[in-house]
Formats: C-alpha cells, structure tokens, sequence
C-alpha cells in the first residue's frame, strides 16, 4: 500500500502560482492520501471549493474533507437572497478503497498575544485492507509554539489509545447504520497519522510522538504509541528535508515537518519511504511511504 502526504499551501508553489493540477500530479498513484491546508473560498489566493476540484482531478479516489476553521463568506444579494459561502481551512483524505467511516477531532488550542493562532484539526477514515481495517488521520499541528503543539500531540496519542473503546461511529445492535445497509467499521488498533506536524525530530514534541531517547537504548517507541514510518525504513532522523530552507518566509534553514506516523505494530510493515524534492506545488513536500498490507 502506497500513502502519500502533502501540506498543498492552498495550491500555491514555489512559482507563487496556484495550481491544483500539479498537486494533483504529485500524488496521483498512491492508494491513500492526505493532504493539509485544503481550503474553500480563501479570499487570499480566491480560491474555490478546493475539495471538490481536487476530487475531480483525483476522479479514481473516495474522500471527504474536515476543516479546523469556518468561518461565514456569504452575502446578501440586492433582492435579499443570502448565497451562503464558508470560508475553510482543513485537512482532506483521499483513497481508492472506501472510506468506511470519518470522524473530526478538534485539537487543543491556545491564544497568543500579538500572534495568529488557527484552529487545528485531525481528520479521521476508515478504510479496509487485506490485513484488516485501517484508521487514517490527516493532521496539520500548530506553527506557533511548543506548548501547544505538545497538547495537540498529547491529543492525538488519547485519539489512537482510546479509539478502539470509544467504537464506531455508530453501533450497538441494530443501529440505524446497519439497518439501512451501511457499513460501519469499528476502531481497529492499527493506525497511520500523516500531516504536517511543525515540529524537527530534535523537539520534544516529537519524542511524544515516536519515543523518548534513552542515552543507552536511542529512541524508544512504545507499544501504544507510534513509529515514525521515515526512520523504519531504514533512514536517520536527523536525514531528510519537507520544508526547504527559504528566506522570504523566515524558514531557519532545511526541515523535516512531515511525518508519516504508523502504530508500533505496524512498524515492521514500512518497505520504503521517500521524499519527491522535486515537487514544486507548495512551499512543503511530500511524503511516500510504502507499507506491506
């Protein structure tokens, strides 16, 4: 199985042009996909319904699509009619299986004085493998601050470990869903989280994620937790750039910000993961990883 991660920047490349077409490029083939920073009705790039025009560039996949933050757009015509626009920013799942099920997760958010602070989301799917069910996540965490990032991060980890007891989205017997022939997964334990999580290897924020380090022992990730799919594959953490180094917009220097986080037991399933420096869609890159399922 073949996923691919991607923080789109609304469409808009390293040519500043906004071109969904070359996204869409970028990750044609992969049999999951998740992307950030999808938007509808951005009055800063006057972008569209950026959901519904990937999707149709992407005419192969099932999706759906969570935004973190919504906000009203409409207007009110002369004669009163009220065209209702919302203006969103969020996180998108795309995949050739069915997604069975989708959920939204808000993540915890702090104000800051004299900064922009953003809602931000973890957007959940379902879909089926032939090693069983899979959860996916398309997450975009905080660019501020540490501290908020460490609570989102701490969230995402409560969302994987009580996932499987919370169950489905609908159950019980003789649910609605069921009654009108719907499928409706439970939570399996087997879960990947793919997105821009704004943080290096270095921070501790990625430590919550994929294990602290012990001065004998490394990096060790436990049973409950996650495997940072990149390292798996054989790679060094400190290896690897998603976020080039750029100098009109305050990069520091060359990062790694995009993960693809499998759970422990899915650790042993990661063949391969690379990183196309070569796109030029956004100012981030993507991330493939192969896994055996």
């Amino acid at each position: 199985m073949k996923l691919v991660t991607y923080n789109i920047q609304y469409g808009v490349g390293k040519d500043g042009n906004s071109d969904l077409a070359r996204i869409a490029k970028a990750v044609a083939g992969a049999d999951v996909i998740a992307l950030q920073e999808v938007v509808r009705h951005m009055p800063m790039v006057e972008a569209g319904d950026q959901p519904a025009e990937l999707a149709a560039l992407l005419p192969g996949y099932h999706w759906v699509y969570g935004a973190g933050v919504d906000l009203d757009r409409s207007e009110v015509r002369a004669d009163g009619t009220i065209v209702r626009r919302r203006m969103q920013f969020g996180n998108m799942l795309l995949a050739k299986q069915p997604i069975l099920s989708s959920r939204l997760f808000m993540l915890p958010k702090l104000s800051a004085l004299g900064h922009q602070t953003s809602q931000r989301a973890a957007l959940e799917g379902i879909i089926e493998t032939g090693a069983g069910p899979l959860r996916l996540f398309s997450t975009h965490l905080s660019a501020l601050y540490s501290r908020e990032r460490k609570l989102q991060a701490a969230e995402l980890l409560r969302l994987h470990r009580d996932g499987p007891m919370s169950g489905a989205a609908v159950d019980g017997p003789n649910n609605w869903a069921t009654r009108n022939g719907l499928s409706c997964p439970p939570v399996p334990e087997a879960a990947v989280i793919m997105g821009d999580f704004n943080f290096e290897p270095s921070h501790p924020e990625y430590a919550l994620m994929a294990g602290e380090v012990d001065p004998i022992y490394g990096r060790i990730a436990t049973r409950d937790g996650f495997a940072d799919a990149w390292v798996s594959a054989g790679h060094e953490e400190t290896q690897g750039v998603t976020y080039p180094y750029n100098p009109e917009n305050d990069t520091p220097h060359d990062m790694r910000l995009d993960y693809i986080f499998v759970s422990a037991a899915l650790a042993g399933c990661v063949e391969s993961v690379r990183i196309d420096s070569g796109a030029q869609g956004s100012d981030h890159q993507p991330v493939w990883a192969e896994l055996a399922l």
